[in-house]
């Protein structure tokens, strides 16, 4: 009984050192925030922190490597129904399940990843996420959902288009309130990245 007890106080002490770091990035931004600040705002004691985290740093790159894991986890899941989808006629479907999984991810978690994606948050983060993307679209794994050989432009700028495009909606959905669904923002960033941006905006038909 003890083990779930502690376990939970866990939980319970991570959970309000990220909402502590969320409010603060959104206060003073995550250059200016000290361990002090955090503790101060969680109502934890500094042996606390220690006990988890080495330093602020840390404690970033801990959450960020748990979105990229959960991310990739997500993408996993929905590869084969990806690339089997991408061999049919309507190849927009299976995009389309793996971006609704993604948005109600971030949307869940949508206070820390309005914060982190943030002009205020980690801007490597934003770089992580770019390489993470070229990864799954790409990697060296021979399920990669994209060949390089097929390409019609030279790779790293196209996953660089399709990444920043792609944290870009995701950067707007979040910092207009999420009034869309996962479901809605899905079909928006499918037109957009199916047909391309000037069918989405109506020039061609």
């Amino acid at each position: 009984m003890l083990d779930s007890n502690t376990d939970l106080r866990i939980i319970r002490t991570k959970e309000s050192i990220r909402n502590a770091l969320v409010e603060l990035i959104d206060e003073k931004g995550f250059k200016a925030i000290t361990v002090k600040d955090i503790t101060t705002r969680a109502k934890i004691n500094r042996g606390t922190f220690y006990a988890h985290y080495q330093d602020k740093f840390d404690l970033m790159t801990k959450y960020e490597e748990e979105i990229m894991l959960e991310m990739s986890r997500i993408a996993k899941q929905n590869f084969p129904g990806v690339i089997a989808a991408l061999g049919t006629d309507s190849p927009t479907l299976a995009p389309f399940t793996l971006s609704v999984s993604i948005f109600e991810y971030f949307n869940e978690n949508s206070g820390f990843m309005k914060a982190v994606l943030g002009p205020k948050g980690d801007l490597s983060f934003q770089t992580r996420l770019k390489e993470f993307m070229w990864k799954t679209l790409f990697g060296n794994n021979p399920n990669a959902l994209i060949k390089e050989e097929n390409l019609l432009v030279p790779g790293q700028y196209f996953a660089s288009y399709v990444a920043s495009a792609h944290i870009g909606v995701i950067q707007q959905w979040l910092d207009s309130g999420r009034k869309e669904s996962p479901q809605e923002m899905a079909r928006i960033l499918s037109t957009i990245t199916v047909n391309g941006p000037f069918f989405a905006a109506g020039l061609k038909k």
